[in-house]
């Protein structure tokens, strides 16, 4: 897509809170665009798979560190249609399912904590975003590993609409969950995700607030593509 001068949209950063709809916005805005579709998360579950297969206590963040800056890692197009958005290439291999194992699940908030890991794999994400042609989703995209992005977007919604999310997405995979355990949940890591030290959750100063709580997924991406356009011929 062109931007502004004739220049292109190429690399756009997508950030939010937990269950903002940001990975499925991003997901269909790639698709509509023809571009990667990034979701960050995957890094950090590539480096708690690889500490999980060396040995590595996940707990021990200077061993876990070392694997992270070491690790040869990619996220490219995806290459099999199995259902995958992308191919994640870790040492040469396709790790893009078994990063989703519930081992790598239950690790996976504490590796992604560390400042030697996150150090290394935002080095990763800048080199994929230099690439263009991406949509990078995560929560510090804007403001930390691409704050040069060509378009920035926040997608926001009220705790409850996003705890409402979650729990009809638990339902759907036959859980049993109890709705108030899972809005209290989402409020807690808020607020640890808005005030940690490293890379705390908020909007980059230039990124375009999208409130979420009530348009769906359509009406989200019809947004944003109005964004891209109205950068593409300025008033």
């Amino acid at each position: 897509m062109m931007g502004v001068n004739g220049q292109m949209v190429s690399t756009i950063a997508i950030d939010g809170p937990a269950a903002s709809g940001k990975s499925t916005l991003a997901k269909k805005l790639a698709s509509k665009l023809g571009y990667l579709y990034f979701d960050t998360g995957v890094m950090y579950r590539a480096v708690t798979l690889a500490a999980l297969r060396h040995g590595v206590p996940v707990g021990a963040e200077e061993a876990v560190s070392e694997i992270a800056q070491k690790l040869d890692l990619d996220v490219r197009p995806p290459s099999v249609k199995d259902g995958r958005q992308y191919d994640v290439i870790m040492d040469g291999e396709d790790v893009t399912w078994e990063i989703r194992s519930p081992e790598v699940d239950r690790n996976v908030s504490q590796v992604s904590m560390y400042a030697g890991v996150r150090d290394a794999m935002t080095k990763l994400q800048r080199e994929i975003g230099a690439r263009g042609a991406v949509v990078m989703v995560g929560r510090d995209i804007g403001t930390v590993v691409l704050p040069d992005a060509d378009l920035k977007i926040y997608l926001d919604a009220s705790v409850e609409a996003r705890a409402r999310r979650r729990f009809e997405e638990c339902v759907s995979r036959g859980e049993s969950p109890e709705y108030e355990d899972i809005l209290e949940g989402m409020r807690k890591r808020d607020r640890i995700d808005s005030t940690r030290e490293l890379a705390p959750l908020r909007p980059a100063s230039d990124a375009i607030i999208i409130n979420n709580t009530s348009l769906s997924v359509e009406q989200a991406l019809e947004e944003v593509l109005e964004l891209i356009v109205s950068r593409e011929d300025p008033v």
